[in-house]
């Protein structure tokens, strides 16, 4: 790990992150015989092993909004992203849906660093559109991954950091800290709170806007009438930075806490015996409301291959149905999917844009996490079955600081 010195907090920064898999798992695969054949006790050894590794997200209320900042490396869903690199922000296409050109909506973060000198911090972004016509036709887009360049409404950024760098101390951070980030960062959209802002407003030329989109909204919202107020306030002030902004439709910020899966087996006394800060003692939905809008999307299903996919689906996550997020990044792991049809094969999945290498599944985004965004069950609402991300598996080091990764639409 890069510029780490020994004893000096490195277990206290792994506290932090998503926790690994045994090291052993990788040397029992290259001892495997390539040629021999699985029978059926071999592959339920697999799907058990699968399901041992998998780690679940829930989401809970933080006890503290500072928790949620970007130098305490945060897992995080809703509101604005806590940016890993404050400065170097994606821009220009990057932050538009490419169908209808509005400026992308924050969905989540995970803070996921690789054990590499380069990745000590590594945190992963999912923004999306919340228009679900592009949603759709993202889906029908994705499958050109291959041929051309699709137009994309969900993307994922991947950014990496070394332990000694500009933005963060070489020490973790401490819980209670109230020391703000060795560096501000980029002025913010004061519209959107999210992207870089790069243009100002022609009246006040204070305001800064990440697009002429998130201009025109805001001035129809009020702010024409506000410019001189607003241009002394801000010249007395970073609140451009803020996220008391009015364009987040995914509201709610919370903090995405993690457990391992094979603690939610039927015989396990895991979910009776959580410390209170645990994510059963912090449910935001009831188990049924969660259950019956699971449900509800099986009506949508009219081929026996996808009615037994989503009962095996069902099964599966109705051992604790308030996940959000199924993460797993060991080899050869694939993600949980509802149903049989719309799944991608290996050649659907991209070689990574930076380095060509192979990319691989490391998390996917459940349903459930729509119903915390408050999400209406209607017709042209926002709604998917699972995504899935695929990032490069070097996690390679480009020049881009943040580099765009890929994601799978599965719609219902």
């Amino acid at each position: 790990m890069a510029g780490s010195v020994k004893g000096d907090g490195t277990e206290e920064f792994k506290g932090l992150r998503i926790t690994s898999l045994d090291d052993d798992s990788d040397e029992e695969e290259e001892q495997k015989e390539p040629d021999v054949a699985m029978d059926d006790d071999d592959e339920e050894e697999e799907d058990e092993e699968a399901r041992n590794s998998v780690i679940l997200g829930f989401l809970k209320k933080p006890k503290k909004s500072r928790s949620l900042l970007r130098h305490f490396f945060p897992s995080k869903a809703g509101g604005v992203p806590a940016w890993l690199d404050p400065e170097n922000l994606p821009s220009g296409r990057s932050c538009c849906c490419d169908i209808c050109g509005e400026p992308l909506q924050f969905v989540l973060q995970v803070y996921a660093p690789e054990e590499k000198e380069s990745a000590f911090h590594r945190t992963l972004f999912v923004f999306m559109c919340t228009s679900m016509a592009c949603l759709r036709r993202d889906q029908h887009e994705q499958w050109k991954c291959q041929r051309d360049e699709p137009s994309r409404s969900v993307k994922v950024f991947r950014c990496q950091l070394p332990r000694d760098n500009p933005f963060y101390s070489s020490e973790p951070p401490k819980k209670d800290s109230t020391e703000d980030p060795l560096m501000a960062g980029a002025a913010l959209c004061n519209w959107c709170g999210t992207w870089k802002g790069s243009k100002h407003c022609t009246g006040c030329r204070k305001t800064l806007y990440c697009s002429e989109k998130h201009w025109v909204k805001h001035s129809r919202s009020g702010h024409e009438h506000d410019c001189q107020r607003l241009r002394i306030q801000l010249a007395d002030s970073s609140s451009a930075n803020s996220e008391t902004t009015s364009a987040v439709v995914l509201k709610g910020k919370y903090e995405v806490v993690f457990s391992w899966e094979e603690f939610w087996e039927p015989e396990s006394s895991y979910d009776t015996e959580m410390p209170d800060e645990s994510v059963g003692t912090n449910s935001l939905v009831s188990s049924n409301r969660m259950d019956d809008g699971l449900m509800s999307i099986a009506d949508n299903f009219t081929g026996d291959g996808d009615r037994k996919s989503w009962a095996s689906f069902h099964v599966r996550i109705a051992l604790a149905p308030e996940q959000i997020l199924r993460y797993c990044r060991s080899s050869g792991a694939k993600p949980l999917w509802p149903v049989s049809s719309g799944r991608p094969s290996t050649a659907d999945i991209p070689k990574c844009s930076y380095c060509s290498g192979p990319m691989c599944f490391e998390f996917q985004i459940m349903p459930q996490l729509l119903f915390y965004f408050n999400v209406k069950n209607d017709v042209d609402s926002l709604d998917w079955a699972t995504i899935a991300v695929y990032t490069c598996e070097a996690s390679c080091d480009a020049s881009v600081v943040y580099k765009e990764e890929f994601a799978w639409v599965q719609l219902s």
